[in-house]
């Protein structure tokens, strides 16, 4: 194994593809952990491959957005080229649909968006990656989803390193138009992110080669078989994002990118009301590709702790989590506040209770209300959800309202037993008088 790379100092191999070698290194100066792709040394450097190589390099340098793999460096060396890149220390997808074959919808939705941005980013470039699969998208233990491996991808104002009708890529993922050897654009990775969407929701990809039909004919000519009946718990209006995403002429998918991550966003605002690396991060930690020490550093805003430990979630509890657009940009505004509540012991602030009660006459009171809501108890403001510690009160009945100015108030009368705690969960229903669902949505 190679020792040193420039100002890189080789750890140790982590992966290998038929044209790269992929080492985990320290470049020195900096302290800093990166990956290295290496070109074999069998591959001649005035090849294609080679000039593919160093192609994508340039293209990833030129990208400079969150969910694509950085580039640092560009090295020729001992008649063959290195690229020093980001270190990404997680998982694949590939690896993650390998342990797991299906991935909640949340989670399966949150990594889709963030490969769609690093497309639209790369589109704008006028770059189509042409290879969107598992393998090339990487989720790290932080949460971030990357998207790499710009080997084939082309760029609409330079000359192509393929010919008409070789049509480069991996045949599962491939859309029609690639198969034929037709002339491409932004589409084609609209059709092969909607493959990967596929096989996250339901556990197989859409079109399997069997004795009578090979993929690419399958892909060409065939239906797949419709998600929901795969997985009936895709919503419906993800089963249509989906199909359009799927069609099998391009001028009937998205536009562009941007229109689908619209369309995602829309779907995750009503589901998912935390930072996404959060909510991706303990899927992780459920999934147990992440330890409690790993993810106890990572959450932030959404994260439920206890005694300083995550605490692990319900997964049908996330899911039903819901929410209106408003609503969901107010939780934001009141992060912060969420985040205090969370972290000490509110203290009950009426007059009655500090004047007449005693520790052992105590109970508490726990409030879940979705999507959030301000929590009144005897008239009085003591808590904000959907992150709020137990509250204390005085063993007896009390009356409890929750605000929430886009829903129906809820009022209720509960009664507290000493040195118990009582949990209230509560779905608020929509007030027909409040605000529209998305002020900002066309009409």
């Amino acid at each position: 194994m190679i020792e040193r790379i420039g100002n890189c100092r080789i750890i140790e191999e982590v992966g290998a593809g038929g044209m790269a070698v992929v080492y985990k290194a320290i470049q020195e100066p900096l302290g800093r952990t990166v990956g290295i792709k290496a070109l074999k040394s069998s591959i001649a450097v005035e090849t294609q491959f080679a000039e593919r190589f160093e192609r994508e390099a340039r293209f990833m340098a030129s990208l400079q957005q969150e969910n694509i793999i950085n580039v640092y460096d560009f090295i020729k060396y001992g008649g063959t080229m290195f690229i020093v890149m980001e270190y990404v220390e997680g998982i694949d997808l590939y690896d993650l649909l390998d342990k797991f074959k299906k991935i909640p919808v949340e989670a399966a939705t949150i990594i889709a968006l963030q490969v769609a941005r690093a497309l639209n980013h790369a589109h704008f470039r006028g770059i189509i990656h042409r290879d969107i699969k598992p393998a090339n998208v990487m989720i790290s233990k932080r949460g971030d989803v990357k998207l790499m491996d710009f080997g084939i991808a082309r760029d609409e104002t330079l000359s192509d390193l393929t010919e008409t009708g070789t049509g480069l890529g991996t045949p599962s993922y491939m859309s029609p138009e690639q198969i034929l050897g037709d002339k491409l654009d932004q589409r084609t990775d609209i059709w092969s992110l909607g493959v990967v969407f596929y096989q996250m929701l339901c556990g197989k990809k859409p079109f399997i080669e069997d004795a009578k039909r090979s993929v690419l004919q399958k892909i060409r000519l065939d239906r797949y078989v419709p998600v929901r009946k795969l997985n009936s718990r895709v919503p419906r209006v993800l089963e249509r994002i989906l199909g359009r995403c799927m069609e099998k002429q391009p001028a009937d998918r998205y536009p562009s990118m941007q229109a689908l991550i619209h369309d995602l966003e829309d779907f995750l605002a009503s589901r998912v009301v935390v930072n996404y690396n959060a909510w991706m991060v303990k899927y992780l930690l459920e999934s147990n590709v992440v330890s409690d020490d790993e993810a106890s550093g990572i959450l932030t805003a959404g994260a439920l702790r206890e005694g300083g430990k995550v605490v692990r979630e319900d997964r049908r509890a996330l899911r039903n989590i819901g929410v209106v657009h408003a609503a969901v940009l107010a939780v934001f505004l009141f992060a912060g506040i969420v985040i205090q509540l969370a972290s000490q012991e509110p203290s009950y602030t009426s007059e009655k209770v500090v004047a007449v009660t005693s520790p052992a006459d105590m109970g508490h009171l726990k409030v879940v209300a979705v999507p959030w809501a301000k929590v009144l108890v005897d008239n009085e403001e003591v808590a904000l959800t959907p992150i709020a510690a137990p509250i204390s009160l005085p063993a007896g009945k009390h009356f409890v309202e929750l605000i929430n100015p886009y829903f129906k108030p809820r009022k209720l009368e509960i009664d507290i037993q000493p040195k118990q705690t009582l949990e209230i969960v509560e779905e608020l229903a929509l007030d027909a008088g409040a605000p529209p669902e998305n002020p900002h949505e066309k009409k």
